[in-house]
């Protein structure tokens, strides 16, 4: 690596350091650079040399954390066309997936940030930005989406940010018209479809459960509040499935075996984030984790036809045993 590349690699790891209040661990520099644990090491050791007010600490689980305040590194701060043009994208996706919400929040701090910009500075970088942007097209995610309506959506984002019940006219798919429930809302997954978190008011057991958002109809705030529990982690609780159903019943191991023949393009998948990938002696790829939602993994595998065997578990097996192809001409 050239001594230009160390040198913005050890800007990046300081800018890293100021953004992150409670500081950082060895391990967060491993996995945001792609370096060894010793190599962490090494880079926080320069930035200790070449910053002399970062500041180190164990926090309350032991582990060693660096943070500096933000001052320090302000005046080395900039904004590129590349960051704008990924703001900008990130943006058209949101729009583009129905998001709104998300998409006005995400372009109030794009304005934000370019305030913060000298403005003979800003005339470059739009320059650039704007060609970066023609370059790059806009990649969309083709396809139906379900409608999702904005104020419902509105009220669900401030309920979930107040820890606030809300009562939902909400219809299931047993239902024929829409019942109210009130519930404590956790959090949203978004996958093909996009799920509310929640637990329903009164409900001692603490069951967590999802509702369709395009299945809302209307939201009321109450002035109910909740406890949301330190021991319900959002991204936990959506590894637990292969798309965003969750089902108790259905969560345990899941083995997947890819023929010769498709083991190399499915090497290109990440199915599950806790999965693990084995190549058999035969040339297939084995790939295994554990997760809920048989009919999302059904809806998945039909795309790769008789390119995949179901291992495990068995109903799984039994539900795409008969529908699987041997006449599709490319595979996902």
């Amino acid at each position: 690596m050239s001594s230009f590349a160390k040198a913005g690699q050890l800007l990046e790891l300081g800018l890293m350091v100021s953004a992150r209040r409670v500081g950082i661990t060895l391990n967060e520099v491993e996995a945001r650079f792609g370096v060894s644990h010793r190599t962490a090491q090494r880079m926080l050791r320069e930035l200790e040399a070449h910053f002399p007010d970062v500041e180190s600490h164990l926090d309350d689980e032991g582990r060693k954390r660096w943070r500096i305040d933000p001052a320090q590194l302000r005046q080395l701060m900039s904004v590129s066309a590349d960051e704008l043009a990924a703001l900008d994208l990130g943006i058209a996706h949101l729009e583009r997936a129905n998001l709104a919400i998300e998409a006005k929040t995400l372009t109030a701090l794009k304005d934000k940030v370019m305030s913060l910009i000298p403005r003979p500075k800003v005339t470059r970088l739009e320059t650039d930005h704007d060609a970066l942007l023609e370059a790059q097209g806009f990649v969309a995610r083709p396809g139906p989406r379900p409608r999702i309506d904005q104020e419902c959506a509105a009220n669900i984002a401030e309920a979930i940010k107040a820890c606030r019940c809300v009562e939902l006219s909400y219809r299931s798919h047993r239902d024929g018209e829409p019942k109210i429930r009130r519930v404590a809302p956790y959090g949203l997954l978004s996958g093909l479809r996009r799920y509310l978190v929640a637990v329903p008011s009164g409900d001692t057991s603490g069951a967590i459960r999802t509702y369709r958002m395009d299945a809302i109809y209307g939201v009321q705030l109450t002035s109910e509040t909740f406890v949301r529990p330190e021991s319900f982690d959002l991204q936990t609780f959506a590894n637990r499935s292969f798309g965003v159903f969750q089902d108790d019943h259905e969560y345990g191991e899941v083995v997947w075996r890819f023929k010769p023949e498709a083991a190399e393009h499915a090497r290109g998948f990440v199915f599950h984030p806790d999965q693990t990938t084995e190549l058999a002696d035969d040339g297939s790829l084995i790939v295994r984790f554990q997760a809920a939602g048989h009919l999302e993994m059904c809806w998945h595998l039909y795309a790769w036809g008789d390119k995949v065997e179901v291992v495990c578990p068995p109903r799984l097996r039994e539900m795409v045993n008969r529908h699987q192809r041997n006449d599709f001409s490319a595979m996902p």
